[in-house]
Protein backbone atom coordinates (compact mmCIF):
# COMPACT_ATOMS: atom_id res chain seq x y z
CA UNK A 1 0.00 0.00 0.00
CA UNK A 2 1.26 3.58 -0.92
CA UNK A 3 1.90 6.16 1.76
CA UNK A 4 0.12 9.15 1.11
CA UNK A 5 -0.38 12.71 1.82
CA UNK A 6 -2.77 14.88 0.76
CA UNK A 7 -2.89 18.39 -0.59
CA UNK A 8 -5.99 21.04 -1.15
CA UNK A 9 -5.78 23.32 -3.93
CA UNK A 10 -5.74 27.29 -3.42
CA UNK A 11 -6.89 30.12 -5.51
CA UNK A 12 -6.10 29.75 -9.04
CA UNK A 13 -7.54 26.38 -9.34
CA UNK A 14 -11.25 27.42 -10.04
CA UNK A 15 -12.77 26.27 -13.39
CA UNK A 16 -16.78 26.58 -14.06
CA UNK A 17 -18.09 23.03 -14.02
CA UNK A 18 -15.95 21.96 -10.85
CA UNK A 19 -17.69 19.71 -8.77
CA UNK A 20 -20.56 18.62 -11.00
CA UNK A 21 -18.88 15.13 -11.81
CA UNK A 22 -18.74 14.12 -8.39
CA UNK A 23 -22.32 15.83 -7.31
CA UNK A 24 -23.97 13.90 -9.92
CA UNK A 25 -22.31 10.40 -8.89
CA UNK A 26 -21.54 10.61 -5.19
CA UNK A 27 -24.39 11.35 -2.73
CA UNK A 28 -21.80 12.30 0.22
CA UNK A 29 -20.15 14.70 -2.37
CA UNK A 30 -23.75 16.29 -3.25
CA UNK A 31 -24.38 16.57 0.86
CA UNK A 32 -21.06 18.97 1.21
CA UNK A 33 -22.89 21.20 -1.66
CA UNK A 34 -25.76 21.46 -0.03
CA UNK A 35 -24.82 21.94 3.30
CA UNK A 36 -22.35 25.07 1.63
CA UNK A 37 -25.20 26.33 0.30
CA UNK A 38 -27.06 26.61 3.41
CA UNK A 39 -24.23 27.80 5.29
CA UNK A 40 -23.45 30.61 2.75
CA UNK A 41 -26.94 32.00 2.44
CA UNK A 42 -26.56 31.52 -1.74
CA UNK A 43 -25.93 29.14 -4.34
CA UNK A 44 -22.36 27.93 -4.56
CA UNK A 45 -22.80 24.64 -5.91
CA UNK A 46 -24.68 26.37 -8.97
CA UNK A 47 -21.78 28.92 -8.99
CA UNK A 48 -19.17 26.06 -9.46
CA UNK A 49 -21.34 23.94 -12.07
CA UNK A 50 -22.61 26.60 -14.30
CA UNK A 51 -20.83 30.09 -13.42
CA UNK A 52 -20.44 32.42 -14.77
CA UNK A 53 -16.87 32.48 -14.65
CA UNK A 54 -16.79 35.87 -13.56
CA UNK A 55 -18.35 35.76 -10.59
CA UNK A 56 -16.96 32.46 -9.60
CA UNK A 57 -13.19 34.88 -9.84
CA UNK A 58 -14.35 36.82 -7.21
CA UNK A 59 -12.02 36.12 -4.41
CA UNK A 60 -14.99 35.79 -1.74
CA UNK A 61 -16.57 33.40 -4.06
CA UNK A 62 -13.42 31.37 -5.28
CA UNK A 63 -12.11 30.34 -1.75
CA UNK A 64 -15.31 28.43 -0.77
CA UNK A 65 -16.30 27.62 -4.28
CA UNK A 66 -12.64 25.60 -4.11
CA UNK A 67 -12.93 24.62 -0.42
CA UNK A 68 -16.79 23.22 -1.40
CA UNK A 69 -15.66 21.21 -4.17
CA UNK A 70 -12.11 19.88 -2.14
CA UNK A 71 -14.25 18.51 0.72
CA UNK A 72 -16.70 17.01 -1.46
CA UNK A 73 -13.96 15.22 -3.48
CA UNK A 74 -12.62 14.28 0.25
CA UNK A 75 -15.59 12.79 1.89
CA UNK A 76 -15.94 10.75 -1.41
CA UNK A 77 -12.15 9.37 -1.05
CA UNK A 78 -13.20 8.48 2.77
CA UNK A 79 -16.23 7.12 2.22
CA UNK A 80 -15.00 4.55 -0.46
CA UNK A 81 -11.29 3.91 0.91
CA UNK A 82 -9.94 3.63 4.39
CA UNK A 83 -7.04 5.85 3.94
CA UNK A 84 -4.79 7.20 6.42
CA UNK A 85 -2.52 10.11 4.89
CA UNK A 86 0.70 10.80 6.30
CA UNK A 87 -0.22 14.55 7.08
CA UNK A 88 -2.10 16.92 5.63
CA UNK A 89 -1.54 20.51 3.63
CA UNK A 90 -2.84 23.03 1.64
CA UNK A 91 -1.90 25.85 -0.64
CA UNK A 92 -3.17 28.89 1.01
CA UNK A 93 -6.98 29.13 1.46
CA UNK A 94 -6.25 24.74 0.86
CA UNK A 95 -5.33 24.98 4.16
CA UNK A 96 -8.74 25.33 5.55
CA UNK A 97 -9.56 21.95 3.25
CA UNK A 98 -6.60 20.26 5.28
CA UNK A 99 -7.39 21.53 8.54
CA UNK A 100 -11.04 19.72 7.86
CA UNK A 101 -9.53 16.84 6.45
CA UNK A 102 -7.86 16.40 10.03
CA UNK A 103 -10.65 17.86 11.87
CA UNK A 104 -9.19 20.96 13.62
CA UNK A 105 -11.94 22.73 11.99
CA UNK A 106 -15.39 21.23 11.16
CA UNK A 107 -16.32 22.14 7.17
CA UNK A 108 -19.53 24.22 7.82
CA UNK A 109 -16.99 26.82 9.98
CA UNK A 110 -14.61 26.62 7.45
CA UNK A 111 -16.34 27.86 4.36
CA UNK A 112 -17.49 30.43 6.06
CA UNK A 113 -14.36 31.86 7.12
CA UNK A 114 -13.20 31.30 3.70
CA UNK A 115 -15.82 33.10 2.25
CA UNK A 116 -15.23 36.28 4.96
CA UNK A 117 -11.44 35.77 4.08
CA UNK A 118 -11.94 36.33 0.57
CA UNK A 119 -14.03 39.67 1.66
CA UNK A 120 -11.94 40.52 4.15
CA UNK A 121 -8.44 40.20 1.03
CA UNK A 122 -10.47 41.68 -1.36
CA UNK A 123 -11.39 44.39 0.99
CA UNK A 124 -7.90 45.03 2.16
CA UNK A 125 -6.01 46.76 -0.49
CA UNK A 126 -8.14 49.24 -3.07
CA UNK A 127 -8.73 47.46 -6.63
CA UNK A 128 -5.29 48.66 -8.95
CA UNK A 129 -3.05 49.39 -5.73
CA UNK A 130 -1.55 45.81 -5.31
CA UNK A 131 -0.38 43.32 -7.93
CA UNK A 132 1.59 39.98 -8.32
CA UNK A 133 4.11 38.41 -10.20
CA UNK A 134 5.40 35.02 -11.00
CA UNK A 135 9.26 35.35 -11.19
CA UNK A 136 10.82 32.37 -12.59
CA UNK A 137 14.85 31.20 -12.66
CA UNK A 138 15.42 33.22 -9.12
CA UNK A 139 16.46 31.25 -6.43
CA UNK A 140 14.66 33.10 -2.78
CA UNK A 141 17.55 35.03 -2.04
CA UNK A 142 17.75 36.32 -5.76
CA UNK A 143 13.83 37.01 -5.11
CA UNK A 144 14.04 38.48 -1.57
CA UNK A 145 17.32 40.73 -3.05
CA UNK A 146 14.81 42.00 -5.97
CA UNK A 147 12.18 43.07 -3.87
CA UNK A 148 14.29 45.08 -1.43
CA UNK A 149 15.44 46.80 -4.85
CA UNK A 150 12.57 47.17 -6.35
CA UNK A 151 10.63 48.23 -3.17
CA UNK A 152 11.56 52.08 -3.12
CA UNK A 153 9.61 53.07 0.18
CA UNK A 154 6.78 51.12 -0.72
CA UNK A 155 5.32 47.16 0.26
CA UNK A 156 7.66 44.07 -2.38
CA UNK A 157 8.03 40.26 -1.05
CA UNK A 158 7.65 37.07 -1.60
CA UNK A 159 4.24 36.06 -1.29
CA UNK A 160 4.91 32.35 -2.75
CA UNK A 161 7.71 30.09 -2.60
CA UNK A 162 6.03 27.43 -4.93
CA UNK A 163 9.11 25.18 -6.20
CA UNK A 164 12.59 26.11 -7.68
CA UNK A 165 12.55 28.77 -9.81
CA UNK A 166 8.86 29.57 -9.27
CA UNK A 167 8.18 32.25 -6.31
CA UNK A 168 5.36 34.93 -6.41
CA UNK A 169 5.63 38.63 -5.36
CA UNK A 170 2.99 41.05 -4.11
CA UNK A 171 2.77 44.31 -3.00
CA UNK A 172 2.12 47.78 -4.47
CA UNK A 173 1.92 47.77 -7.88
CA UNK A 174 3.91 50.58 -8.70
CA UNK A 175 6.98 47.89 -7.14
CA UNK A 176 5.85 45.03 -8.48
CA UNK A 177 6.14 47.11 -12.21
CA UNK A 178 9.46 47.81 -10.89
CA UNK A 179 10.64 44.24 -10.39
CA UNK A 180 9.30 42.93 -14.03
CA UNK A 181 11.06 45.91 -15.50
CA UNK A 182 14.36 44.69 -13.94
CA UNK A 183 13.49 41.10 -14.40
CA UNK A 184 12.60 41.54 -18.11
CA UNK A 185 16.30 42.84 -18.86
CA UNK A 186 18.19 39.74 -17.18
CA UNK A 187 19.31 36.60 -18.76
CA UNK A 188 17.51 33.51 -18.02
CA UNK A 189 15.12 35.32 -15.83
CA UNK A 190 11.09 35.88 -16.66
CA UNK A 191 8.41 38.00 -15.02
CA UNK A 192 4.58 37.26 -15.16
CA UNK A 193 1.84 39.78 -14.36
CA UNK A 194 -0.86 37.89 -12.33
CA UNK A 195 -4.50 38.31 -13.13
CA UNK A 196 -5.10 39.03 -9.55
CA UNK A 197 -7.67 40.98 -7.84
CA UNK A 198 -5.37 41.90 -4.54
CA UNK A 199 -2.03 41.26 -3.54
CA UNK A 200 -1.97 38.22 -1.37
CA UNK A 201 0.00 37.20 1.24
CA UNK A 202 2.23 40.40 1.91
CA UNK A 203 2.37 43.08 4.53
CA UNK A 204 -0.80 44.72 2.42
CA UNK A 205 -3.00 41.88 3.57
CA UNK A 206 -2.41 42.92 7.51
CA UNK A 207 -5.80 44.37 7.88
CA UNK A 208 -7.38 41.15 6.32
CA UNK A 209 -5.64 39.19 8.32
CA UNK A 210 -6.81 41.22 11.63
CA UNK A 211 -10.34 40.97 10.44
CA UNK A 212 -9.79 37.57 10.54
CA UNK A 213 -8.33 37.00 13.88
CA UNK A 214 -11.96 38.49 14.80
CA UNK A 215 -14.24 35.91 12.88
CA UNK A 216 -11.63 32.92 14.31
CA UNK A 217 -12.51 34.13 17.74
CA UNK A 218 -15.69 32.67 17.82
CA UNK A 219 -14.74 29.21 16.21
CA UNK A 220 -14.21 26.36 17.58
CA UNK A 221 -11.29 23.65 16.57
CA UNK A 222 -10.59 20.24 17.12
CA UNK A 223 -7.64 17.81 17.92
CA UNK A 224 -5.73 16.90 14.70
CA UNK A 225 -6.48 13.36 13.94
CA UNK A 226 -3.57 13.63 11.01
CA UNK A 227 -0.90 16.33 11.37
CA UNK A 228 -1.18 19.02 9.03
CA UNK A 229 1.78 21.39 7.60
CA UNK A 230 1.16 25.46 8.12
CA UNK A 231 1.94 27.79 4.83
CA UNK A 232 3.57 30.38 7.58
CA UNK A 233 6.13 28.12 9.36
CA UNK A 234 6.00 25.32 6.69
CA UNK A 235 5.75 23.22 9.54
CA UNK A 236 3.36 21.06 11.89
CA UNK A 237 0.92 22.14 13.72
CA UNK A 238 1.46 21.60 17.13
CA UNK A 239 -2.44 20.81 17.71
CA UNK A 240 -5.68 22.50 18.08
CA UNK A 241 -3.84 25.63 19.98
CA UNK A 242 -2.12 27.13 17.40
CA UNK A 243 -4.99 26.85 14.39
CA UNK A 244 -6.50 30.49 14.73
CA UNK A 245 -2.78 32.26 14.82
CA UNK A 246 -1.35 30.69 12.13
CA UNK A 247 -4.28 30.64 9.92
CA UNK A 248 -4.02 34.59 10.76
CA UNK A 249 -0.36 34.76 10.13
CA UNK A 250 -0.64 33.19 7.03
CA UNK A 251 -2.75 35.54 5.64
CA UNK A 252 0.03 38.56 5.15
CA UNK A 253 3.13 36.17 5.34
CA UNK A 254 4.31 33.66 2.12
CA UNK A 255 3.34 30.61 1.39
CA UNK A 256 6.29 28.10 2.02
CA UNK A 257 4.99 25.99 -0.81
CA UNK A 258 8.28 23.77 -1.64
CA UNK A 259 9.20 23.21 2.00
CA UNK A 260 5.73 22.32 2.74
CA UNK A 261 6.19 19.56 -0.15
CA UNK A 262 9.60 18.51 1.17
CA UNK A 263 8.56 17.81 4.36
CA UNK A 264 5.94 15.52 3.31
CA UNK A 265 8.23 13.81 1.13
CA UNK A 266 10.46 13.49 4.01
CA UNK A 267 7.89 11.13 5.82
CA UNK A 268 7.91 9.02 3.09
CA UNK A 269 5.18 9.89 1.14
CA UNK A 270 5.34 7.78 -2.22
CA UNK A 271 1.94 9.20 -3.54
CA UNK A 272 0.47 13.03 -3.58
CA UNK A 273 -3.36 13.08 -3.77
CA UNK A 274 -4.37 16.73 -5.01
CA UNK A 275 -7.80 16.82 -3.48
CA UNK A 276 -9.72 19.35 -5.63
CA UNK A 277 -9.96 21.05 -8.59
CA UNK A 278 -7.03 21.42 -10.84
CA UNK A 279 -3.93 20.27 -11.30
CA UNK A 280 -1.47 22.89 -10.45
CA UNK A 281 -0.58 21.51 -7.09
CA UNK A 282 0.40 18.08 -8.83
CA UNK A 283 2.58 20.70 -11.49
CA UNK A 284 4.53 22.54 -8.31
CA UNK A 285 5.20 19.15 -7.25
CA UNK A 286 6.56 18.03 -10.01
CA UNK A 287 8.97 20.65 -10.22
CA UNK A 288 9.86 20.18 -6.64
CA UNK A 289 10.28 16.13 -6.82
CA UNK A 290 9.89 13.60 -9.70
CA UNK A 291 9.96 10.86 -7.81
CA UNK A 292 6.86 10.85 -6.11
CA UNK A 293 3.76 10.01 -7.66
CA UNK A 294 1.06 12.62 -7.63
CA UNK A 295 -2.56 12.36 -8.97
CA UNK A 296 -5.96 15.05 -8.51
CA UNK A 297 -9.20 13.49 -7.84
CA UNK A 298 -11.75 16.03 -8.75
CA UNK A 299 -14.38 13.92 -10.75
CA UNK A 300 -15.49 9.99 -11.41
CA UNK A 301 -12.53 9.70 -13.41
CA UNK A 302 -9.85 11.27 -11.82
CA UNK A 303 -10.96 9.14 -8.64
CA UNK A 304 -10.95 6.13 -10.56
CA UNK A 305 -7.13 6.58 -11.64
CA UNK A 306 -6.61 7.46 -8.11
CA UNK A 307 -7.35 4.25 -6.65
CA UNK A 308 -5.30 2.24 -9.24
CA UNK A 309 -2.05 4.25 -8.31
CA UNK A 310 -2.96 3.19 -4.39
CA UNK A 311 -2.12 -0.39 -4.33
Amino acid sequence: MKKVGFVFPGQGSQYVGQGKDLFERYPSARAVYEEANEVLGYDIASLCFQGPEEDLKLTANTQPAILTTSIAALRVIQGEREIVPLTAAGHSLGEYGALVASGGLRFADAVRLVHLRGKFMQEAVPVGVGAMAAIMGMTAPEAEALCRESAEGEVLSPANFNSPGQIVIAGHSTAVNRAVEKVSKMAGKKAVPLPVSAPFHCALMKPAAERLREALVRVEVGNLRIPVLSNAEADFYPGPERIRELLVKQVDHPVRWEECIRKIIGLGANLILEVGPGKVLSGLIRRIDREVQTVNVEDGPTWEKAQSLLV
